[in-house]
Formats: C-alpha cells, structure tokens, sequence
C-alpha cells in the first residue's frame, strides 16, 4: 500500500462524516483480498509504534510477527482464557511421555511428594528447612511438552507447573508436616498467580503419588478451607513426570542466587524466605 492510497481513504472519510465506522469495518472486511484491510490497520493503529519481543511478559518462542495482534492474548498468557487456535498444537507423542507417572525412585526407605506453589526458588528453600526432608529438587511437571526448558514453560502454552519434589522419610517426617509447610509457604485461594508472578506455571497444587497422599490431601485442603473467607484453588492430581529444572534453579536460594545472598536451609530454621532473581 502506498501513501497516496493512505490518504485517500483519508480523506474520503472525512468528506463523509454521515458513514458510521462500522459500516467502514463492515465494508473492508467483506473484502476478498487482504491488501483491502491493509488500510483499516493504519487509519485506526499507531504506525509509529513497534513491539519487540521484550515488551511482553512472556513471548512465545515461536510467535510470528504478522500474527501479533490477530492471536496474541493478554489473558491467554497469563494463564486465563481459551487456548488460541494459532498456538503451537499438541504434539500426541511429546504429551503422552510428559503426562506420564513419574517413574523416578527414590532412595531405599524414602518417599516422593511434589506440590507446586508459585516461584519454586522460595518453596524449595521452605521444603529444606523441614527436618526429615532428605532432597529437594525443582523442576516442571503436568505440562504436554516432553523435555520442556524454562523459557518454554514460561511461554504460558505448555501447561507446566513449577514443582518441588521432596523426598522424605516417613519414619521423621509424616506427609502432614509437609502439607503445613506447603499452605504455610503461599496463598492457595489466588489462581495462577503467587504475589507478583502470574501464569499457569505458578498455580497451586498437591501432586500424590499413593492413594494415602491423596486421602491425606484432600482432608488436609477441607480443614484448612475452614480457616479463610476465600475459596482454595489448589489442584489435587497424581504425579505425572518429573522434568528436573537447569542446575541454576536447584537450591537457588541457599547458594545465594545472583547476588550472592546465601539464606540457611538449616532444618528448622525460621528465618523469613527472601525470594528475589
């Protein structure tokens, strides 16, 4: 499209007050071509404007710049709303293997509980500090992508939720002590969203692994309903494969993260959780 086809359309506009901009909208999109609605796109938008990818929260990976305003959803990316159309389809294959059990084992007289809670960096650190917690790991799970990297879960298309997997021992530990620092560790009646973080990578959620987690689980999330005015959204759901998170993320917190500030994770401890990038 030239400028002088821009004015045009302009002008003629102008010279026509009496001709509602729906007709204008209607007219130029019963329009064959796609050159006709090139002009609708400058009359009404800011030419002057750009939008590079760090302009949004979270870019797609994969988003092309002639679908940015036709499929690009606020709400989508942040965790709410309808899949768009236009995003990346489900691989049967890639989502088969991710929404599988989790098959890891852990040591000899130990067991697996996972929970996601927002920013995993600040509910591992909480996780540590229990006594009879023998490991803690952060990663992803629940999602549809095999293998999925961080900058993929934060792309608010694979379905992920940052987890902690704890592994503990029953004989210090009961999985009722872990469910306290869990509610303890987060507002659980906030949907995909934990302070300032909000997709559907933090949402709250129980992921068991027996049949006696999830009883315990559900009982727990009922008592604990009782104690606030607000509805609890955390999900209960099995354990699906656990995608163990880049080595920066393990223990973020306790080795100091970027700045260096190291916060115990003696068992026990009760100092204030700081979580900051």
């Amino acid at each position: 499209m030239t400028f002088r086809t821009f004015q045009f359309l302009s002008s003629s506009h102008k010279q026509k007050p009496d001709t509602s901009r729906k007709k204008m909208f209607n007219s130029l999109a019963s329009s064959s071509t796609r050159t006709s609605a090139a002009p609708l796109l400058c009359c009404f938008s800011k030419p002057s404007i750009s939008f590079p990818r760090k302009f949004f929260l979270c870019p797609s990976k994969n988003l092309k710049p002639s679908s940015l305003f036709t499929s690009m959803s606020w709400l989508g990316k942040l965790g709410f709303g309808a899949r768009s159309p236009s995003e990346p389809s489900v691989d049967p294959h890639s989502a088969a293997i991710a929404q599988g059990p989790d098959d890891d084992i852990p040591a000899p007289g130990q067991q697996f509980a996972q929970f996601g809670a927002g920013c995993f960096w600040g509910v591992e650190l909480a996780f540590q500090r229990v006594p009879g917690v023998t490991k803690t790991e952060v990663g992803y799970s629940q999602g549809f992508l095999h293998n999925p990297t961080y900058n993929d879960i934060c792309s608010g298309t694979t379905n992920h939720s940052e987890v902690v997997r704890v592994q503990y021992d029953p004989k210090e530990c009961d999985y009722e002590t872990l469910l306290e620092a869990f509610w303890a560790r987060h507002d659980p009646t906030t949907l995909n969203r934990q302070g300032n973080d909000v997709g559907t990578q933090y949402r709250s959620g129980i992921y068991f692994y027996t049949p006696e987690q999830e009883k315990v689980a559900r009982e727990s999330l009922e008592e604990h309903q009782k104690k606030l005015n607000r509805k609890i959204v955390t999900e209960i759901l099995p354990a699906k494969k656990f995608y163990r998170a880049e080595e920066y993320h393990q223990q973020y917190l306790a080795k100091g993260g970027r700045f260096g500030f190291q916060q115990s994770a003696e068992k026990g401890c009760n100092d204030p959780i700081r979580c900051y990038g």
